[in-house]
């Protein structure tokens, strides 16, 4: 129980995927220390004992997902919310049913609308023959209203170097690190959302951060502009962290008021937290797998439009692929236009 003067509300351990409220769906994070590749871009190591197809085990500390020969996810279809992949390490391939492709990583994001229905696959080539190939991941499920769910699908790349950072120093001079992949900041807004998100409503007040707090680090994070919004801190790395008064020294989703600035301090090791914040969509949901509708009636006919039309069909040779070994971060999309990016993983 908390009491009217709790900061924080509620807190629940992690599990997988996390849990997440209105206007949010769940969010998974991804960390597998993969191995060296070999000559097709999979782990260069034996794959006995693995559930291939379905492998979530985390064996040796990493994992093939459903992928066979590269880990990952092979085409695999969605309507009626939207993906945004925050990739921290290691690279992603992206491929989908209007012919769009992308390889991004090093701290890039991918924001994909859904809508009316796209398939996909998001592959994890591991370029490196000679050293390991870590990939760290969060990938959160938003949400869209009814009016919504049946837009067209579109994705948007949010590049590292758009993405605002923004560093706040206590008293005693230790850092805190914040990176705005929605929302705003000290001034500072992130790049624009898709246009029909949830997140690209003004009076939605969603905001996804990362913060990362040096040891003993203390920062205060600022009241929602929006007081009916929900705001939900996962702290996922580190041996403890203070919110107002409660101390957490496990990792935990601590949900706190949002009308109210709340001080966070970091104990003796580095602190991670992720931030997710918005007003609640308040619709009825009703999901069936990769189908995310109001209704049981929407979720039939999303299955029914999926096997008459395969949402576009599939122009890539095989389920699962992967760009090649030499191709640098890019962006190819449905209207033929190409980003390519320097940098890290170019």
């Amino acid at each position: 129980m908390s009491s009217a003067n709790d900061i924080v509300l509620e807190t629940r351990p992690l599990g997988f995927p996390w849990e997440t409220a209105d206007p949010f769906l769940f969010c998974v994070h991804h960390d597998d220390a993969y191995p060296a590749g070999n000559e097709r871009m999979g782990p260069a190591a034996s794959l006995a004992g693995r559930n291939l197809g379905q492998d979530f085990a985390g064996k040796d500390g990493w994992r093939m997902y459903h992928g066979e020969v590269v880990p990952g996810f092979p085409q695999h279809p969605h309507r009626g919310f939207e993906t945004v992949t925050i990739v921290r390490r290691g690279l992603i391939d992206h491929a989908d049913s209007l012919g769009a492709a992308a390889r991004f990583g090093s701290g890039d994001v991918q924001w994909l609308t859904a809508g009316g229905g796209i398939v996909h696959s998001e592959m994890f080539p591991l370029l490196d023959r000679a050293n390991p190939n870590p990939v760290e991941l969060f990938q959160i499920w938003l949400n869209l209203p009814a009016e919504d769910k049946l837009v067209p699908p579109h994705f948007s790349m949010l590049w590292s170097s758009t993405i605002p950072r923004c560093t706040f120093l206590d008293e005693a001079g230790r850092s805190t690190e914040v990176t705005v992949v929605a929302g705003r900041l000290d001034g500072k807004h992130a790049p624009a959302p898709p246009p029909h998100s949830w997140a690209s409503r003004p009076d939605a007040d969603v905001a996804i951060w990362t913060i990362r707090m040096a040891p003993r680090a203390t920062w205060t994070l600022p009241k929602a502009a929006n007081p009916q919004s929900v705001r939900t801190l996962y702290f996922f790395d580190g041996a403890s962290l203070r919110i107002g008064e409660r101390a957490l020294t496990e990792h935990a989703a601590a949900r706190v008021r949002s009308d109210v600035d709340v001080r966070l301090e970091a104990g003796d090791e580095e602190a991670e937290i992720l931030l997710l914040q918005g007003r609640p969509i308040g619709q009825p949901v009703v999901q069936y797998g990769p189908f995310v509708m109001n209704t049981r009636e929407q979720i039939q006919r999303a299955m029914m439009d999926y096997q008459r039309t395969r949402f576009g069909g599939w122009p890539w040779p095989s389920d699962d692929p992967v760009h090649g070994r030499e191709e640098g971060r890019f962006a190819r999309h449905a209207d033929g236009q190409v980003e390519r990016v320097k940098g890290p993983g170019a």
